[in-house]
């Protein structure tokens, strides 16, 4: 088997995420492999199921501004473990423009939270989506429970 030589790792921040974050470092560690982390700022948050503005347009940029945070602080987090990680953000549907970019890499390391029953129906999952239509394979990494 070939190992794992450029990681995708999407995030949106959350704790779930940052779990995955660790996880997927850590494995780059260990694999010396290449890392890109991911932002998707979501312009479906713009809009409602009937098409009503929910938030205005012209929040984007500092919408843009959180998600380039968030890729800093991985590639921080990355420095500090001596793996190399590359910041990436991109606009649009979170699992459409992961999928798009799946092409390039090996494997993806991603957070989810597990939703199930009438959540997870209603709601449906980024993660599930990825796995299903993604070019690579994903590594799902769940999202701790509360004691």
């Amino acid at each position: 088997m070939k190992p794992f030589e450029k990681i995708l790792i999407p995030t949106d921040g959350s704790d779930n995420a940052k779990a995955a974050v660790a996880q997927g470092l850590a494995l780059a560690k260990i694999m010396d492999a290449e890392v890109t982390a991911l932002n998707v700022v979501d312009i479906g948050e713009f809009y409602t199921r009937r098409g009503l503005r929910r938030a205005d347009v012209d929040n984007y940029p500092i919408l843009e501004e959180e998600a380039k945070t968030i890729v800093e602080q991985v590639r921080q987090e990355g420095e500090q473990m001596g793996v190399v990680v590359k910041k990436l953000v991109r606009k649009g549907v979170p699992e459409n423009e992961i999928v798009a970019v799946s092409k390039d890499y090996d494997l993806i390391v991603m957070g989810t939270l597990g939703r199930t029953g009438l959540d997870h129906f209603f709601i449906g999952s980024v993660a599930e989506r990825v796995v299903r239509f993604a070019s690579c394979p994903v590594l799902i990494i769940r999202a701790q429970k509360a004691s």
